[in-house]
């Protein structure tokens, strides 16, 4: 009897606890799905922490500051001790974080457009070098000069690279392509440039967000010498490697769901657009697009659905 009345006790407990463990549950998904009003920067920073964020590093310029600064004052980026730093310059955080890829973790370096230039010895080297743990690069570009001596257009420099890239046109597409980014990064084995503007940066909007996700394990390839010490006889294979991936990067952009078209009844013009650029042309049609409209947000161009 006292046998039984153990086995008793200890199923009842176990039920009380899967119980206790199924409305924990419920909460945290009744929070996830709940919208924060989010600047395009931290709806940015949060996807990254969501995502398994292992260090982001980062040179402080309007319009990037924020997604760093976010990070630093998230409570979950502190119990989970995951890595913000600012560094001396953007090459050296570019550095950092290709570092921290290669040991297999995620990691994020962010800095405005002009920062690239400074990162350009490093950024172009990465892809030539690819990654272990997903690594997204963040261009804060600044069209109209709000901030910056220039504004040029860093796409420019993905397509220079021949690396994947996103651009959101919305603060929701901001968190969904840094958030499925990482792992774009580690399926394809490259770094993804992301390209944010001044107006998707600094302006509100509602973020659902999703599911947190665990660090990575520290982990580093067998192959890693290979690929990732660039001597010439080494970086010669390596580019045959990046020119033979191009065609996998065009096949992912084709089936990308940020690249999307919408019919309009006046086939007499075709609008082709992206990033924030979409936001505007969607305001001057509130009932609807009078003429068809392709949205592009993933690079390399999607030669396939343009034509």
């Amino acid at each position: 009897k006292s046998n039984i009345a153990r086995l008793l006790w200890v199923w009842v407990k176990v039920l009380s606890l899967w119980e206790d463990n199924r409305k924990n549950q419920v909460k945290q998904n009744k929070r996830y799905m709940e919208k924060h009003l989010f600047l395009g920067d931290e709806a940015v920073a949060q996807a990254a922490i969501d995502a398994g964020l292992s260090g982001v590093y980062a040179y402080p310029g309007t319009p990037s500051t924020e997604i760093t600064e976010f990070i630093q004052s998230s409570a979950v980026a502190k119990e989970r001790g995951i890595h913000c730093r600012w560094s001396t310059n953007e090459k050296t955080a570019m550095e950092a974080a290709l570092g921290m890829s290669y040991a297999g973790k995620r990691a994020l370096c962010c800095m405005k457009h002009v920062g690239l230039n400074v990162a350009a010895d490093c950024f172009m080297n990465a892809a030539m070098s690819g990654i272990n743990g997903g690594m997204i690069i963040i261009t804060a570009d600044d069209p109209s000069m709000h901030s910056s001596q220039n504004e040029q257009d860093n796409r420019m420099y993905g397509n220079f690279a021949m690396i994947p890239m996103l651009e959101p046109s919305s603060q929701q597409e901001a968190y969904d392509m840094i958030y499925d980014g990482f792992e774009l990064s580690e399926k394809l084995g490259y770094p993804v440039l992301v390209r944010i503007t001044t107006r998707m940066a600094h302006s509100r909007a509602g973020v659902i967000r999703r599911e947190q996700k665990v660090e990575n394990e520290m982990h580093t390839p067998e192959d890693g010498r290979q690929r990732f010490i660039l001597l010439p006889a080494l970086a010669r294979k390596r580019f045959k490697t990046l020119i033979a991936a191009q065609d996998t990067f065009t096949a992912f952009s084709e089936a990308s769901p940020y690249n999307a078209y919408f019919d309009g009844p006046n086939k007499e013009l075709g609008i082709v657009t992206t990033g924030i650029a979409f936001n505007y042309l969607s305001e001057n049609y509130p009932d609807g697009f009078e003429h068809p409209v392709l949205k592009i947000s993933q690079y390399p161009l999607p030669r396939k659905m343009i034509e």
